[in-house]
């Protein structure tokens, strides 16, 4: 079993790796083309920090293994707010915005039920699939057109930022666009086939290896940025990103595995880990609101969540199935 370990965990560091630069790559090729930086900030690199699920779940679902498609999507959603958003709270307090609190946030919630209730008959058929992808565009849509009425969008900011911070000449652009999209398909590859091998020959069901292996190395990209974030101090970024990463897993990683190989969807997705991602993310409601001021999570709530993920995450690798 030493090749598919070795296998998954190039893959895991080559993933984290070539999304970061598919990403830096894009953004600032869309830049040289002349889009708004706010589309930048809420196509380009929203998506592109779901670049790793997607393409993980997308192979996952074409070789048959429709549970680590499925598994990949929730279980970096839960990682999301367990492990990332915990860790970078733990560093330093996030403070949660109130429009946050009564805009995103729900909407996380009712996306998170949407998606929930299409798969409540054991079935992600394509159906299911095209409304969810259909929901992402409608929701990607309604967003652009609310923040372009903003004056100084703070998306904006953050992309002329990264921009300045990440100086590349066009030709350098389109060369990391292009090397990070090959290699981020081909260590996708590699992951896939490495942690098949491994719960097969551990006799964990590909649900359980979606769940924790897999989930974890697609998240690393958000959990790197959110760290580098919370050091220089702009810990809001992060759950930001944590609501974007999980509405575009929610939606997009689930709906477009789906468009490509329509899937059974197990009982233990559906009763235990759809209803723990719920839990999560309603408890970031809850500890972030303060009905006077914006709302805060502070460290202890952060290793109350890092301490939820742990027990979840060890509960699945005990239980193996």
């Amino acid at each position: 079993m030493l090749v598919p370990i070795v296998a998954t965990l190039v893959g895991l560091v080559v993933l984290a790796w070539s999304a970061d630069r598919f990403v830096l790559g894009a953004s600032t090729v869309a830049r040289y083309l002349g889009m708004a930086p706010l589309l930048i900030g809420m196509v380009v690199i929203g998506f592109g920090t779901s670049a790793p699920e997607m393409v993980v779940s997308a192979f996952a679902a074409a070789d048959g293994s429709p549970e680590i498609a499925l598994g990949n999507a929730f279980g970096s959603n839960i990682a999301n707010i367990g492990l990332i958003l915990a860790v970078t709270a733990i560093m330093l307090p996030i403070v949660v915005k109130r429009g946050v609190l009564r805009n995103e946030l729900p909407l996380l919630i009712v996306v998170t039920i949407v998606a929930w209730l299409l798969m409540s008959d054991g079935e992600l058929s394509s159906g299911d699939a095209a409304v969810m992808v259909l929901l992402l565009i409608v929701l990607l849509t309604w967003q652009i057109m609310q923040a372009r009425g903003q004056q100084g969008d703070q998306l904006e900011v953050d992309v002329d930022h990264h921009a300045h911070d990440h100086p590349l000449s066009r030709k350098a652009a389109w060369i990391w666009l292009i090397v990070g999209l090959v290699i981020l398909v081909l260590s996708s590859r590699l992951l896939v086939w490495g942690a098949v091998e491994i719960a097969e020959a551990l006799g964990w069901s590909d649900l359980v290896i979606g769940l924790t292996v897999v989930a974890i190395g697609t998240s690393a990209p958000e959990l790197a940025s959110s760290i580098a974030a919370a050091r220089k101090g702009e810990n809001d970024l992060a759950l930001g990103n944590v609501i974007g990463s999980n509405l575009f897993n929610t939606l997009g990683v689930v709906g477009i595995a789906g468009l490509i190989q329509p899937a059974m969807v197990s009982d233990d997705l559906l009763h235990r880990d759809l209803p723990f991602l719920m839990l999560m993310t309603v408890m970031l409601v809850a500890l972030g609101y303060h009905w006077k001021r914006d709302g805060r999570i502070n460290r202890v709530e952060g290793g109350v969540f890092l301490a939820l993920w742990l027990a979840y995450t060890v509960y699945l690798i005990a239980a193996g199935s």
